[in-house]
């Protein structure tokens, strides 16, 4: 997504103000809706209760299912940023919005509830909220040849683009955007340590995992050899003919230590005797 416009920015901590959210939420809410097609959101973040789903209409999905005061203002925010982003020329793609649903959504709300809805502070008629892409650029900061992200978002300095059909994932961190393959990964949402480069992790039908842990396709544009992953150690050990002979070797000294011990309680052997051979198969150990 290309970079806010001072007007835009205001726009943005604007909106922030009113609705208790930060701006860096709400840009990424904006991102959300724009991917949408200005109808629906596909999101992830903290302040949001974590993943969850809006349509227009008065659907909207919370990981934080019972918080309906929560929705009613996510509701409403995503509802005043699809007006917004209704009066900005190319930001909504023409035809039907492709995505993916991220995750299990565990609770709707069908209009239940009066959404908070309110309208931006300022005209908005005319002013453009992004920096126009130079001429020529698609204006999409992820690798070329990559289009439709199933999910984008982005988190303090980082951001985000998931595409889930091809098993890729890019991100940005400081100017440079590195590929990842997903491999079979079936990514449901996003998350940053709260520092300035911290890690990345993710959620998968595998649980939390580093995004450190994906292979490299590309920084920068640029391929990486990805080094060749270990082979995993087999759960068994293969048999081994010598360590058989050992073992029957062993069972064999002390079985006979117990037909000795047999034969002492009989008394056909005195306890010297018993003690004498017990010692002497008990070297052969």
């Amino acid at each position: 997504m290309n970079q806010l416009t001072p007007e835009g920015q205001q726009i943005i901590n604007n909106i922030a103000h009113r609705y208790n959210f930060s701006p860096d939420a709400v840009l990424s809410m904006l991102h959300s809706v724009i991917n949408g097609n200005g109808s629906m959101a596909q999101f992830n973040h903290s302040e949001f209760g974590g993943s969850g789903q809006w349509m227009r209409g008065g659907m909207i999905m919370l990981g934080d299912m019972f918080n309906n005061g929560l929705k009613n203002t996510v509701g409403g925010l995503c509802q005043e940023l699809s007006n917004l982003i209704a009066n900005q020329p190319g930001l909504i793609q023409s035809g039907s919005f492709q995505s993916q649903n991220q995750g299990s959504q565990q609770q709707s709300n069908f209009g239940g509830g009066n959404q908070q809805q309110q309208n931006s502070s300022g005209p908005t008629g005319n002013v453009s909220l992004f920096v126009p892409p130079p001429a020529g650029s698609s204006g999409n900061w992820w690798p070329a040849g990559l289009q439709f992200p199933t999910s984008t978002g982005s988190q303090n300095n980082v951001r985000y683009a998931y595409f889930g059909t091809v098993h890729r994932l890019a991100i940005e961190l400081n100017g440079h955007v590195t590929l990842y393959d997903t491999l079979d990964h079936q990514i449901g949402g996003f998350s940053q340590q709260q520092s300035v480069g911290g890690s990345v992790t993710f959620t998968s039908q595998y649980g939390l995992v580093d995004v450190n842990t994906l292979p490299i396709i590309s920084i920068d544009n640029v391929p990486v050899q990805t080094p060749v992953q270990s082979q995993p150690i087999p759960s068994f050990i293969e048999p081994n003919p010598a360590n058989n002979q050992i073992a029957n070797q062993e069972a064999d000294i002390f079985n006979a230590i117990e037909k000795l011990a047999g034969l002492k309680e009989k008394g056909i052997l005195t306890d010297d005797e018993y003690s004498a051979k017990k010692a002497e198969l008990l070297a052969r150990l």
